[in-house]
């Protein structure tokens, strides 16, 4: 029974980090209509760049600077969003399946990038011993999966309440309009590509912080964990739950 229970945490945990990347999707196709199929590749920038700096030494590879966790997560968010805001640039004057098949391409470039650049990522071989939040309990199973569930329940619900602020806001209402309708939003006086550009990079930095909590949760990532499925499962979450609607995106 209490292996079930344990295991019911893990599960959790699981679902919940996912439930990260489907929120940051949302922001960017549920509130904006930008279809990103990219969602894996700035998983992977979060995920890679916090393990870099919070793993201990390794002569094989750059990084080893045994950070805290949590300046690990500051960072994948801050280089996730900086990737986010690069590509927004180069792509969003692109409409629709234009974006998808770009976005597309990028997630994929990051993967090959991944797989081959051995002297910072590990290559095929990936990032092991990535330091677990509360490693102190991981002696106690169901201690430690309890602790992490309550840790992944806080970030996901404070990203939910900011991002439904955010979404409530004369901001969001323009995210919205332009979704439904850029023509008529940008006869109101509004920047349509500016605030295009603004979600994509808001969404960005919340797909980094789910790879990196990912990271640390599993202990170890490889290129292959960042396949374009990855993308395509947080969609098909994101359409069940129902796109445009934060709960709906944590439901899926």
């Amino acid at each position: 029974m209490i292996d079930l229970i344990g295991y019911g945490a893990f599960f959790l945990v699981t679902a919940l980090i996912f439930g990260v990347l489907a929120l940051g999707l949302n922001l960017q196709w549920g509130q904006t209509g930008l279809f990103n199929v990219g969602v894996a590749g700035f998983a992977a920038i979060g995920a890679y760049a916090s393990a870099l700096v919070t793993t201990p030494d390794a002569a094989e590879r750059f990084g080893g600077f045994g950070w805290p966790i949590a300046a690990g997560w500051l960072l994948a968010m801050v280089l996730a969003g900086a990737a986010a805001l690069v590509v927004g640039i180069a792509t969003l004057r692109l409409r629709a399946d234009y974006l998808a098949m770009t976005t597309f391409g990028i997630a994929v470039t990051i993967q090959v990038v991944a797989l081959n650049a051995t002297a910072l990522t590990g290559g095929p071989f990936g990032i092991a011993f990535i330091p677990r939040p509360f490693s102190g309990l991981a002696e106690n199973p169901l201690a430690f999966n309890f602790a992490n569930l309550a840790l992944t329940a806080a970030v996901t619900l404070g990203l939910f309440l900011m991002l439904e602020t955010l979404t409530r806001s004369p901001f969001g209402r323009v995210l919205r309009a332009i979704r439904e309708d850029e023509a008529a939003a940008a006869s109101l006086g509004k920047n349509v590509n500016l605030y295009r550009l603004q979600a994509f990079a808001l969404g960005g930095p919340v797909m980094g912080l789910a790879g990196a909590m990912q990271a640390h949760f599993i202990r170890f990532i490889a290129p292959d964990n960042y396949l374009s499925i990855l993308t395509f499962q947080v969609c098909a979450m994101l359409i069940v739950g129902g796109s445009g609607n934060h709960r709906g995106a944590l439901i899926g």
